[in-house]
């Protein structure tokens, strides 16, 4: 079955257009959040429930919401943004450093490609009544891949990247879905103790 006749997406900005209407606006916004749950992983129902509309706001980044066609039902959200991107020459093939010279600035110095790229910034299931087993993480993946073409479509741009923990379950995943693993990144949490992120892209 073609996954639009399973599922469809709207963007939050959507509910925020119409203002207060509590049928439709934020306020039926907030209702639907109020509704999603990831023990699993914490930081992704914070982000979704106390950061998601505020970015959206501020044009940090975008979040859509992924419903059943069926029940309706709320079953996941992805988030994307725009992001500079710094890619160092020797962590990809020369195929892709090719590609990449198509859209970026190459500093010979330090052989490294910076550029405007499409960033999975957060995307997650909903575990609330057991919605997480009516969609997969590939298929969320597809939905976040197939509203990055229609950008790349209308603005242009070639990479797509993402941050994950360093755990080979979650890095096999995204290795799955045609992501390649190019540098690591140091973050700060809440703890201020360093907190090292792996680095993926995809190209378009």
């Amino acid at each position: 079955m073609p996954i639009k006749d399973k599922f469809f997406y709207i963007n939050i900005r959507d509910y925020l257009a119409l203002g207060n209407d509590d049928e439709a606006g934020e306020p039926m916004l907030d209702r639907v959040l109020s509704g999603f749950s990831c023990p699993k992983n914490p930081d992704v129902e914070r982000f979704l429930k106390k950061s998601a509309i505020e970015f959206a706001k501020k044009n940090r980044s975008v979040t859509y919401l992924v419903f059943s066609v069926d029940s309706k039902e709320l079953l996941g959200y992805f988030t994307l943004a725009l992001k500079p991107l710094t890619v160092k020459g020797e962590t990809v093939s020369n195929t892709t450093k090719k590609k990449l010279l198509r859209i970026s600035e190459l500093d010979d110095k330090s052989d490294t490609y910076t550029m405007a790229a499409y960033l999975i910034a957060q995307i997650g299931k909903n575990y609330a009544n057991g919605r997480e087993k009516k969609i997969t993480g590939k298929e969320l993946i597809e939905l976040a891949w197939m509203v990055i073409e229609e950008a790349q479509y209308l603005v242009g741009g070639m990479v797509t990247f993402l941050e994950t923990e360093d755990e080979e379950k979650l890095l096999s995943f995204y290795r799955n879905n045609r992501f390649s693993q190019f540098d690591t990144r140091q973050t700060i949490l809440g703890t201020d103790e360093p907190h090292e992120l792996v680095q993926l892209l995809r190209l378009l």
